[in-house]
């Protein structure tokens, strides 16, 4: 009997100890029958994971990315799955094209109005190569196709410098426009992105691109995967691809899409694009290489659906 009362205090201390290391895996898996209930989705909407389960389970340490601030924004949900660094301020490099796009089209301009790429139009600050001679005549869409497509510099500085009032008029409108959405953190020096004091945050990025996404010419144009246009003035052809190889693949379902890079900005990448049926804008800034940003997408993507996935399994929905 005196060897049973020893045992029993040690066996309740194992069980005490067992209970501590396994009560929160136990509280983390029974939250969300705590929390708002999912189970009453009409039958139809099934497949409706909320983005909020995604946060639940998705653990954020096990997406490494290369960029060093990131957004993800579920837009049918009105939710933010994950972020890093999203407030902070961060040059934007050519991102800065969608807002120059938004001004050109703003200003309701003839697009067929024909435009010659000047000496003024050259890259002064990075002396970026360039795919437009100067004396290139293309119509206002085309130079519009190629800054969004090409992320093309000249095009975007004719696009400003045949804008009622100049250039000065021109990025005057793009910072008016940026406090009318409520940006107060984004400004812009240029319509090119070629400037470090064209800054913004992931944050903001995100109401921007949702903002773009508004107008169909944008949506159209990031998204083209190649293209031509005639220089006017010499009969020549030339020939462009979208800066974002990610349009190009079939696994990929998106709807609009800007890369950027400076050697101050790093590379930098925004897209909007539905993942199965979640609508999603993704900002990286800063990423690490060349074909970070690309890697940090299928990332995102690949941790998305693992807790989509997990969401099932557990039958929390």
């Amino acid at each position: 009997m005196k060897q049973l009362y020893v045992v029993k205090p040690v066996l309740l201390g194992l069980v005490a100890v067992v209970a501590l290391v396994l009560l929160p895996t136990v509280l983390v898996l029974a939250a969300p029958l705590n929390g708002p209930s999912y189970r009453s989705i009409p039958e139809d909407r099934q497949d409706y994971i909320p983005a909020e389960l995604i946060k639940r389970v998705g653990n954020p340490s096990d997406l490494f990315l290369r960029s060093h601030v990131a957004m993800v924004y579920d837009e049918r949900d009105d939710e933010v799955i994950y972020q890093r660094s999203a407030d902070r301020t961060m040059p934007i490099a050519s991102i800065t094209k969608l807002m120059t796009a938004m001004v050109v089209i703003d200003a309701n301009l003839p697009m067929d109005e024909m435009i010659t790429v000047r000496k003024v139009d050259r890259d002064t600050i990075r002396y970026s190569k360039t795919r437009l001679p100067v004396g290139t005549t293309l119509p206002r869409r085309d130079l519009l196709i190629m800054a969004l497509v090409a992320s093309e510099n000249r095009a975007a500085f004719a696009l400003s410098r045949t804008y009622p009032g100049g250039k000065d008029a021109f990025v005057k409108a793009m910072n008016d426009k940026a406090s009318f959405l409520g940006l107060t953190n984004t400004r812009f020096a240029d319509a090119a992105g070629l400037h470090n004091e064209n800054t913004s945050t992931a944050e903001e990025l995100v109401k921007l691109v949702r903002v773009a996404s508004q107008y169909r010419l944008i949506r159209d144009y990031t998204t083209i995967v190649k293209d031509v246009v005639i220089d006017e003035y010499t009969g020549k052809t030339i020939r462009f691809s979208n800066t974002n190889r990610l349009v190009k693949k079939e696994d990929w379902d998106i709807s609009l899409s800007k890369t950027g890079f400076t050697s101050d900005a790093g590379n930098c990448l925004v897209m909007k694009l539905t993942l199965g049926n979640r609508p999603l804008i993704v900002v990286l800034l800063n990423s690490w290489g060349k074909l970070s940003k690309y890697g940090d997408t299928s990332r995102i993507k690949k941790w998305i659906l693992n807790a989509e996935r997990q969401v099932k399994r557990l039958n929390l929905i």
